[in-house]
């Protein structure tokens, strides 16, 4: 496999920032698309893909998502051009048919929503990761946030999707440099991991 280039990494980590603050550059669908499409392709247990977004862009949608934003997120989602809801389907595996032909997906959580719930937090927790490197990739810049009030998102957003269950909030867009924080310190590799 070949190795990115120090360039390439930088972009997905060592240079990119969570932002706060935007510019007023529009986000088109057709680069969310791309997003959703680059993300897709990374691994999932028995490929089951849990991961639903809901972007939210018009002025309405916005308002609709504030109840469930804690105070300090107020301000830069409603400035942002784009707030991803990302969300875990807990009913994932009703719709495996395609994406794992042959796999008894029923058979193994149909029965078992404890071990489903687990599986679509821990895949789709997965898959929220690989979401900001895809966006961080097509150039755009990422905020995620976790502050939130899930059962009003929920409320406001997921009626129609009742084995839905919100996870977090990234807002998308081109951020505003000048609005960085200066960045916090990362552990160092002795700390977070050891071999035996």
């Amino acid at each position: 496999m070949a190795t990115l280039t120090p360039e390439a990494q930088d972009i997905l980590f060592r240079t990119a920032r969570t932002h706060n603050g935007w510019q007023n550059d529009p986000v088109t669908d057709d680069l969310l698309r791309q997003v959703i499409e680059l993300a897709s392709n990374g691994p999932t247990a028995f490929n089951q893909q849990p991961l639903r977004v809901i972007f939210v862009r018009s002025a309405e949608g916005k308002e609709k998502l504030r109840p469930g934003l804690m105070g300090g997120n107020v301000d830069k989602t409603m400035a942002a051009p784009v707030t991803a809801i990302l969300c875990y389907d807990l009913g994932f595996w009703k719709h495996m048919a395609d994406a794992a032909p042959g796999f008894d997906a029923a058979g193994m959580f149909g029965n078992a929503p404890d071990m489903a719930h687990d599986s679509a937090l821990q895949n789709g927790a997965l898959q929220a990761g690989y979401f900001i490197l895809a966006a961080r990739a097509l150039g755009l810049d990422c905020g995620p946030m976790s502050g939130i009030f899930k059962d009003k998102i929920a409320e406001a957003f997921l009626a129609d999707h009742p084995d839905w269950e919100v996870g977090m909030l990234i807002n998308l867009g081109y951020g505003d440099p000048t609005a960085l924080r200066p960045q916090r310190p990362r552990h160092a590799p002795e700390f977070t991991a050891k071999t035996v």
